[in-house]
């Protein structure tokens, strides 16, 4: 009989495992990024812990760019200036958590915080909250 529960138990553990699994949405691709200096690559935003969390493809290559960084536009255009896309030993922060107060994006900039010029941009189909 404990087996029998123990199996049972087991069992149900997967199925909600499995569930939530596939309720969580596939991320959510931009359109190719345009630009000046950035032009290779794409984006994805995907939601973790209720934020919202954005990506490069594999084939973003770092723009040739003094001070490279992310920047976002939200559905109001308001902009905000984030992370530095380089960091120490010639490597990138590939991957960027919103701040709570980002709560949504239209579009993902590459930003030279430098020279202070858009560098490129990627655009989404639609809001991504």
């Amino acid at each position: 009989m404990r087996i029998l529960k123990t199996l049972a138990l087991t069992a149900l553990t997967a199925l909600v495992g499995v569930t939530l699994v596939a309720a969580r949405p596939a991320p959510i691709t931009s359109k190719p990024f345009k630009g000046l200096k950035a032009n290779t690559g794409t984006v994805s935003a995907d939601k973790v812990n209720g934020r919202i969390v954005l990506t490069l493809s594999g084939d973003f290559q770092a723009p040739d760019a003094p001070d490279p960084h992310w920047q976002v536009v939200d559905s109001k255009g308001n902009v905000y200036l984030l992370n530095k896309l380089s960091i120490k030993d010639g490597k990138m922060n590939r991957s960027v958590t919103l701040p709570v107060y980002v709560k949504d994006v239209s579009k993902v900039q590459m930003w030279c915080a430098f020279v202070e010029v858009l560098l490129g941009e990627a655009e989404f189909e639609a809001v991504v909250k």
